[in-house]
């Protein structure tokens, strides 16, 4: 990887996919709801960023928005291709058994020592993530990047394209729909 210089002020491709790599990912699988489509895509976004970094006119703080448009834009393509896919594909005996609510999620470590509080949590990991999973797409891309990913209105407009005003509103909605999926597992 080549190395930006010194007197750009950015720094190195390598940092930046050091600091943001897991955090993309991360987006990447609670946006698609599968870790092997998140992880292709979390390729595809840093390729696409690499060859775009020496264009990049932002400040550093702009360049987690950036590679999360970059990102939003691969899963808005890869639900497009997951659609076509899941027309013509051919299912196997020996994949795990889906739900009807969109699949297993992979489950989150727990440090507790406590077995049914780790198993409590497991759970509730799994119903939010599939609550999640079954949000529409525009809800969806909203919810992850506010309050999984911890961007900021500004940076969720950034990355999304959209105005700070559709952005409150999406999230809004979102939070609404699943309040309204959760309800009989969690209290006010």
């Amino acid at each position: 990887m080549a190395v930006v210089s010194v007197l750009d002020n950015r720094p190195s491709f390598e940092t930046v996919l050091k600091q943001y790599h897991k955090k993309i990912y991360n987006l990447a699988l609670r946006v698609l709801g599968n870790a092997d489509e998140a992880a292709d895509l979390t390729q595809e976004t840093f390729v696409k960023a690499y060859n775009a970094y020496s264009r990049f006119q932002g400040e550093d703080s702009a360049l987690y928005p950036w590679l999360c448009r970059i990102a939003v834009n691969g899963c808005k393509n890869r639900f497009r291709e997951i659609s076509r896919r899941v027309r013509f594909e051919a299912v196997s005996l020996d994949k795990p058994l889906e739900t009807d609510s969109g699949g297993l999620s992979l489950e989150l470590g727990d440090d507790s020592s406590d077995p049914a509080g780790i198993a409590e949590h497991r759970e509730m990991e799994q119903m939010i993530q599939c609550a999640i999973t079954e949000l529409p797409q525009e809800y969806r891309v909203i919810v992850v990047l506010r309050d999984i990913q911890g961007l900021s209105y500004k940076e969720i407009a950034e990355a999304t394209g959209q105005k700070i005003e559709n952005v409150k509103v999406r999230l809004y909605r979102g939070r609404q729909i699943l309040r309204r999926r959760l309800s009989n597992y969690i209290s006010d």
